[in-house]
């Protein structure tokens, strides 16, 4: 696929920190809060069984420290990953080793693959960096009838007043979405959110201090409802196309 590639979110910023980082500075940062945050994603994503003996698709793969671990612990049948920022990408096929993981250079919102070419497509962190979300949605339900959505919370405050004053979100131009917007925006594209859950109470750059503090908290912010809702990092939705 063509590297040069037209997106709704700014690339570039993305192959810089591959380029100052050697990959993503949260899946290479060795610090506390971000090996405790990308594990708990990493699990939650896991916990929901839809990649076993399947042929799944990972949008937006970045450097491929997700999409590495969802193959070796989600056992799927196989597995297509691809980005728009090629620096990311050739960092990814470079970790794989020899794994038959397909990483490619490609644009989320038009992708060359045929209608339903896959079983599941896993939309990961990535519409919260994009101004056209449902286009991104629209597109995962034409390869594969079912989709796994992972995303910030933006039922969370903290989120967001971490959005406003991190320097790296503001650099990253990154958002949140509401649990609600994301389902009317699953919607939209024609499907139907089966399954949601919220995860995760660490986030991804706090001192070691704190992220001790909130990993001993998370089972309970995790397990109480309303709490969960408002508290957590993360959403999941499981949605499968109506049409």
């Amino acid at each position: 696929m063509d590297e040069k590639i037209t997106t709704n979110y700014n690339v570039e910023v993305f192959n810089r920190d591959v380029i100052n980082y050697g990959g993503y500075f949260y899946t290479t940062n060795v610090r506390l809060c971000s090996r405790l945050a990308t594990q708990r994603t990493t699990d939650a994503v896991l916990q929901m069984g839809r990649f076993a003996g399947r042929s799944v698709l990972d949008m937006a793969c970045g450097d491929g420290f997700y999409t590495i671990r969802f193959w070796d612990y989600g056992r799927p049948y196989a597995m297509v990953a691809v980005d728009a920022a090629h620096r990311a990408v050739e960092v990814a096929n470079t970790h794989k080793q020899n794994r038959p993981i397909r990483f490619v250079v490609g644009d989320v919102h038009r992708l060359p693959w045929k209608d339903n070419s896959f079983d599941t497509v896993l939309i990961q962190s990535i519409l919260h960096h994009d101004n056209d979300p449902v286009s991104i949605i629209h597109e995962a339900f034409r390869l594969a009838p079912e989709i796994l959505i992972h995303e910030p919370n933006g039922n969370n405050f903290g989120v967001k007043i971490i959005e406003k004053l991190s320097r790296y979100h503001r650099e990253h131009h990154e958002k949140s979405y509401t649990s609600f917007q994301l389902k009317r925006y699953v919607k939209e594209a024609g499907g139907k959110v089966v399954y949601q859950k919220f995860a995760g109470f660490v986030p991804m750059f706090c001192p070691d201090w704190l992220a001790h503090t909130m990993k001993t908290v998370e089972p309970v912010v995790e397990g109480i409802p309303l709490l969960n809702t408002y508290g957590c990092s993360v959403v999941i939705l499981v949605a499968v196309r109506l049409t």
